[in-house]
């Protein structure tokens, strides 16, 4: 027979795990992990306007997105155009970008899994007298080796030449020479941080669930389970 048990603990590390999964997902689809500065109409390399001007959108570059400055197409209203500059992943910019593709990718793929299985953990908490919440925390952890290593090769490509042609002269290997991080970047970072929080917080939920309490509200016959 099932048993629906919904502790806050468990409940937490569920809702947790599905943003971490979705955060690192949003962050590596993004052309937000580099800014460049703000450039005139002449193309990345032209120089910025003059002041007092309106300013700029300031073009991104992501692992295999950007975002530019719209070159002044009439049929797109809008002040950028942003989308994938590599259309295969061989295009992708740098060979150390092409390996923090493929680690995120893992680990993204693990942890959509695991976010996935998280949500039926409220019915089955262990498979084959396995627990599913030490399963799944120990699948977040090796997820978050994954990222850890994707994020220390991505800074190693900025000294390719798409990176220098937004960044100026002066990128290289973990300089990013006029460029700024962005958004996309420091999200990866706090995902890959909630993801070993979670892996950690995984067996607190086993705990939770597997409490004297559970088992005296399993024994009185009850389907439905919710302790705080």
């Amino acid at each position: 027979m099932c048993h629906v048990i919904v502790t806050c603990r468990s409940m937490l590390w569920t809702l947790l795990s599905i943003v971490v999964a979705f955060a690192e997902l949003i962050a590596f689809m993004s052309a937000d992990w580099l800014i460049g500065k703000a450039k005139g109409r002449g193309g990345v390399g032209a120089e910025p306007t003059a002041e007092g001007s309106p300013e700029l959108p300031h073009p991104t570059l992501g692992i295999y997105a950007r975002c530019i400055r719209n070159p002044g197409l009439q049929h797109v209203p809008r002040d950028t155009l942003c989308g994938p500059y590599a259309e295969s992943f061989s295009e992708i910019a740098s060979g150390f970008w092409q390996a923090t593709a493929i680690f995120l990718a893992v680990g993204i793929l693990i942890l959509c899994v695991v976010a996935l299985v998280s949500v039926f953990t409220m019915c089955v908490q262990s498979i084959m007298k396995k627990s599913i919440f030490n399963v799944c925390g120990l699948l977040q952890g090796i997820a978050g080796l994954f990222l850890i290593l994707g994020l220390i090769l991505y800074p190693a490509g900025w000294g390719c030449q798409k990176a220098v042609d937004y960044c100026g002269p002066y990128a290289s290997a973990y300089k990013p020479g006029d460029c700024s991080l962005g958004w996309a970047f420091y999200t990866a970072i706090g995902g890959t941080v909630l993801t070993f929080i979670c892996a950690v917080f995984s067996a607190q939920a086993e705990i939770a669930t597997s409490s004297d309490k559970v088992q005296e509200e399993i024994e009185e016959g009850k389907n439905l389970i919710c302790l705080l």
